[in-house]
């Protein structure tokens, strides 16, 4: 140790122009003599005055910095002496020592001086852990072993147990570094006292040092412990199967553990994922020399395994060790020489091969089942995959309608009963298919159609042996009124007491009834099937045609009018079509009064969407058995009845019809109604057809009349056709004033749609302005204008513009401007008739004046044709 230096008044100063390196002489009675520099004396002073002050030494020592390591060093040394208590001294001083010293020979014996300062530290600092672990890792780097492992034995007793953890990763990191199994098993050992959760990493640990037994044991500790948590973030079932993996691969190295046991438990414990589990059991007794054992456990696997992906690796896990085990015993056999006893072995283990490939589809179908013991569709298939097998197939059918509940089942259970049967059939055992038919009659199955497929296949098997009474008995049975009334729908009630209410089995009885039995018992069947209100309108119609065939047009016309009763639209509508069809075949005319009922009442609350046949038909009776009026007001009638979109075609059937019976000129009051009723599409091509027929009999005027009242529902731009039209109409057929009188309509209705959409064309106009720079020109200086502001300048120009034009006595009456010049009319008039039309000088003014029009809309069809009708 280092005493006290001297007083300020014993200080011998040297003042020199420069001091040498400061010196220390011994004096008798262990006294040390410092020499100091002229710039320590403001230091020392304050020093003096404030022995205890960390912050006046460390500028003391911050001051000396570029110093030698001796001079440093005694500072520290004398700071030490006054504060022998300071962690930051200490801590910077040990720091300075241990950088002194780096780079420098292991040997050298300043390493020991420096673990001696630390020594000294820990007398008074060894409840600080980073100071030991400074000192720790300053011995490792010495490769100080025994003295490193005893300074952390040291730490982990000075220190409290809160901090331990501070140490534990050093001494952990400090095993791993050395080959020292023993020294690290036993630190492992103490370290897992303290953190059990980080046992996997002591598992890692023997697994690298070839400690296998140790660490099956510990990972079956960790895997039996349900509280314990992996830091890997592994499942409790990841940890089963390492533990799986670790011992089935080195069954020679665990010998702690008893391996079936511990592989069946975790077979126990999860049941979703077993392949992977069996696999290793398999795996080690692969690996333990016990092959007999191995395939037993395969074969075990492979009748055990619930789900597809277990049974695939499984399977594909025994075909590996089969063809493996094949394989071998080639090899040694020749490598040996092959005896009579090896090829004998060799043709068995092939055969036992070829028979496991043979056997997956019968094994996959048996993983499907265990699944699923109520899947009809895999017991279909199992029975097929028994083909050739009688006994095999019996089994699996039997099997089959025992193990399957009717109310689990996916699939109709009833087939199986049925496929049952058949195959008894096929083998020409009657007897024992109806023993299984009738069985399965008593079966409480989930519904009453799959009761009802029973008796009809039953009664199916019966016709194809030529049974008719029996096949008819048996739909008899099934019919029967049972004990108990029930709903058809009644769940509650079991499906044998609402079979009765099955029209499936009804049908077939009638069918085989008018095949088989009696007029008068078919028609039992079929008003019974009425009477229980479960008939369909093929039901329905089937018994009409069966009463006409034999000749009981009345009674047919009766069940057509039950059916009708039992049933609403739209079902009603066949009924009604068949019963009118069949009435008018048969009668005609004779009974026209009931007939014309007959269709009142079917039209009475028909929709609109059923009722063209009818109005069709109506109308060809009478046509072709009534009066004309007649017909001319059903068609009438049914241009209103029916759907808009089927109202044109009503309208064309109702034009050539009275064209062919009146002629041509009676049509002009349908023209005209159709062209009221219609939409403007339809209405348009009425025009135009209506048009055309006035031309051609020569009513020019009428057809131009027409031709102008289109043009009101006609857009220029999307209806070129109609203009075309009418174009090529008045350079047949006008002049140069009727020319002139439809170019004028043209920019009247182009005008009257182009203000139906002045506010689309004002923003096309904006986005085109912007672009030109026109909005720009409308508000010069002020920037962008925006959309409305634009159409508000457009119209006032407009505006402006058209108020100069026009005269004042029309001022509230809009125009139109002609834009069509002379030349043009001229040309126009020399190509439908040079002869009349001649546009010379002497029509100046007349031509000049601009052609005007006011806007008008789409008139009323009868103030339009109302002057045609008076000529």
């Amino acid at each position: 140790m280092v005493s006290a230096g001297p007083t300020e008044a014993e200080w011998p100063v040297k003042k020199t122009a420069k001091a040498p390196p400061p010196t220390t002489n011994k004096k008798k009675g262990g006294d040390t003599d410092i020499f100091f520099e002229e710039d320590d004396l403001p230091y020392e002073e304050e020093i003096i005055r404030n022995p205890y002050s960390v912050k006046c030494w460390l500028r003391y020592v911050e001051f000396k910095q570029g110093a030698t390591n001796q001079v440093v060093n005694l500072v520290y040394e004398r700071a030490l002496k006054e504060l022998p208590g300071s962690y930051k001294l200490w801590y910077n001083y040990l720091k300075l020592r241990r950088k002194q010293v780096k780079g420098k020979c292991i040997t050298d014996p300043a390493f020991e001086d420096a673990n001696n300062c630390h020594e000294r530290a820990l007398v008074f600092m060894h409840k600080m852990p980073r100071i030991w672990l400074d000192y720790c890792q300053f011995l490792m780097d010495q490769c100080k072993i025994t003295r490193t492992r005893r300074t952390l034995d040291r730490g982990l007793r000075a220190l409290p147990i809160t901090q331990h953890m501070r140490i534990w990763p050093l001494y952990l990191k400090f095993v791993g570094m050395y080959p020292l199994p023993e020294t690290a098993v036993r630190v492992y050992r103490r370290h897992l006292k303290l953190c059990p959760e980080n046992a996997e990493e002591y598992i890692k640990y023997l697994v690298s040092i070839d400690r296998l037994d140790e660490a099956a044991i510990r990972q079956a500790t960790i895997v039996n412990d349900e509280r314990f948590i992996s830091k890997a973030g592994k499942s409790n079932h990841q940890l089963w199967h390492d533990l799986c993996e670790l011992i089935s691969k080195n069954p020679d190295k665990v010998k702690s553990l008893k391996v079936g046991a511990i592989i069946r438990g975790g077979l126990t414990r999860f049941t979703d994922q077993l392949g992977q589990l069996w696999c290793s059991l398999a795996d080690y007794y692969i690996r333990s020399g016990h092959f007999e054992k191995a395939r037993d456990v395969y074969e075990e696997a492979i009748q055990t395994v619930t789900t597809v992906r277990d049974f695939t690796q499984v399977f594909d896990a025994y075909a590996q060790f089969e063809e493996s085990m094949i394989s071998a015993k080639m090899e040694a056999s020749g490598e040996q020489g092959a005896s009579e006893d090896d090829d004998l072995d060799v043709e068995l283990r092939l055969a036992r091969y070829e028979q496991l490939m043979d056997r997956r589809p019968l094994l996959l179908n048996s993983v499907l089942l265990r699944q699923n013991p109520h899947n009809v569709h895999e017991w279909h298939k199992r029975a097929k995959l028994y083909e050739g097998k009688p006994r095999e197939i019996i089994n699996t059918y039997t099997e089959a309608v025992q193990t399957i509940d009717p109310v689990k089942a996916t699939g109709k259970p009833h087939t199986l009963w049925v496929a049952f049967a058949k195959y008894y059939e096929e083998n020409d055992q009657i007897e024992d298919a109806r023993t299984i038919f009738e069985k399965a009659t008593k079966v409480a199955l989930k519904s009453v159609d799959d009761l009802a497929g029973v008796w009809c296949e039953f009664a199916e098997m019966e016709l194809r042996h030529e049974n008719y009474d029996e096949a008819l008995r048996l739909l008899r049975r099934a019919t029967a009124m049972p004990s108990r009334k029930a709903d058809y729908f009644d769940t509650s009630e079991p499906v044998q007491n609402r079979l009765y209410k099955s029209l499936k089995v009804w049908s077939m009885l009638a069918d085989l009834e008018e095949s088989l039995g009696t007029f008068k018992s078919t028609k039992a069947v079929y008003d019974r099937i009425i009477d229980l209100r479960i008939a369909t309108p093929q039901i329905i119609i089937n018994y009409a045609m069966f009463l006409e065939e034999h000749n009981y047009f009345e009674e047919s016309y009766k069940a057509y009018e039950r059916g009708i009763a039992l049933f609403r639209w739209p079902n009603v509508f066949d009924i009604w079509n068949t019963y009118l069809v069949k009435f008018i075949e048969r009668y005609g005319g004779k009974k026209l009064e009931r007939a014309r009922d007959l269709f009142e009442q079917a039209l009475e609350g028909c929709p609109p969407k059923f009722a063209k046949s009818f109005y069709l038909l109506y109308a060809k009776l009478e046509e072709e058995h009534g009066l004309a009026r007649h017909a001319m007001a059903v068609y009438e009638r049914g241009t209103r009845g029916v759907e808009p979109s089927e109202q044109y075609s009503m309208f064309n059937i109702y034009i050539k019809r009275a064209a062919e019976i009146y002629g041509v000129t009676h049509t002009r009051a349908i023209y005209e109604k159709a062209i009221e009723v219609l939409q403007d599409d339809h209405a348009r091509e009425m025009c135009m057809r209506f048009a055309d027929m006035e031309c051609k009999l020569g009513e020019i005027d009428r057809a131009r009349a027409v031709y102008s009242y289109c043009s009101q529902m006609s857009d220029p731009r999307t209806t070129l056709s109609f203009w075309q039209t009418w174009k090529e109409f008045e350079i047949k057929h006008g002049n140069e004033d009727t020319v002139r009188e439809m170019l004028r309509i043209k920019r009247s209705v182009q005008a009257t749609y182009n203000t139906q959409v002045n506010f689309m064309a004002a923003q096309m106009l904006a986005a085109s302005s912007t672009t030109t720079g026109t909005v720009a020109d409308l508000a010069p200086g002020h920037g962008p204008v925006d959309e409305m502001k634009l159409l508000e300048q457009k119209a006032q120009l407009l505006a402006a513009e058209a108020a100069k034009d026009k005269p004042k006595s029309k001022e509230k009456i809009l125009f139109v401007r002609s834009d069509t010049s002379k030349s043009e009319l001229s040309e126009l008039a020399k190509q439908s008739n040079p002869d009349e039309i001649h546009i010379d000088s002497d029509n100046d003014e007349e031509a000049g004046e601009p052609d005007e029009v006011q806007v008008e809309q789409k008139a009323v069809p009868s103030e339009v044709f109302g002057g045609l009708k008076e000529d």
